[in-house]
């Protein structure tokens, strides 16, 4: 979607991701993407026949739908490093303990790490709060370096390309039980991985002003002071 022109609060959050975007890496500070996308879970009603000579693998129209199931997306772009998490939901609570999987098993070493996510109702530190008791969601919290994408600016999130790579290289065809799903995006996670896909960022700052100066508000210059004779 193309934000409003002259805004402020976009352009605000744009140049803070953007910013985020050029720090060098640093193992002990890793800058992680954060996404989730739904699939829709959907069975085959009758057994598909395979390829043979001179005559194409055979999937019949049906299907049976089989629920939903949710995606998240961690990926941390300088490192070419991606964990998906498969979810029955993505409530609050589901966002929280896959924040809790972020700090303590795949960063269990660093410092603080730098998330980048969207503004969606359930990706806020309250999340925490109605997921663990007290002192253990100020524990997480105080392990996290949060940065939103600003209302309307998802192409800022590098998890969300990773998602869409997912979804066109695995998750294009019918899957009808969680537990297939999972093991699927468990291997593309594990393939593109071992590839180490990595994403150095290149639209700057400066690209931004450049290129997107009509969602920069224009500042109207001030006037010489009245002066009284």
């Amino acid at each position: 979607m193309i934000p409003p022109e002259q805004n402020a609060e976009f352009v605000c959050a744009m140049e803070d991701v953007l910013e985020v975007y050029q720090r060098p890496y640093d193992e002990a500070r890793p800058v992680v993407c954060f996404d989730e996308s739904s699939k829709q879970l959907v069975k085959e009603t009758r057994t598909p026949l395979p390829a043979a000579p001179r005559r194409p693998a055979t999937t019949d129209y049906e299907y049976e739908r089989n629920g939903t199931a949710n995606v998240f997306m961690m990926f941390e772009p300088l490192a070419g490093k991606r964990q998906v998490k498969v979810t029955d939901r993505r409530t609050a609570v589901d966002y929280a303990h896959a924040i809790r999987d972020l700090v303590d098993v795949h960063y269990p070493g660093a410092e603080r790490i730098v998330l980048v996510q969207d503004n969606l109702n359930t990706h806020k530190p309250a999340s925490l709060y109605e997921a663990f008791p007290p002192q253990e969601a100020r524990r997480l919290f105080d392990k996290l370096e949060i940065h939103y994408t600003p209302k309307h600016g998802s192409w800022l999130n590098m998890a969300e390309t990773e998602l869409s790579i997912l979804s066109r290289q695995c998750l294009d065809r019918r899957i009808g039980e969680r537990t297939r799903l999972t093991a699927e995006v468990a291997a593309w996670e594990r393939s593109r991985n071992t590839a180490e896909c990595r994403v150095i960022w290149q639209f700057t700052t400066p690209d931004a002003r450049t290129k997107l100066r009509r969602l920069y508000p224009v500042i109207e210059p001030v006037g010489s002071p009245l002066v009284e004779h």
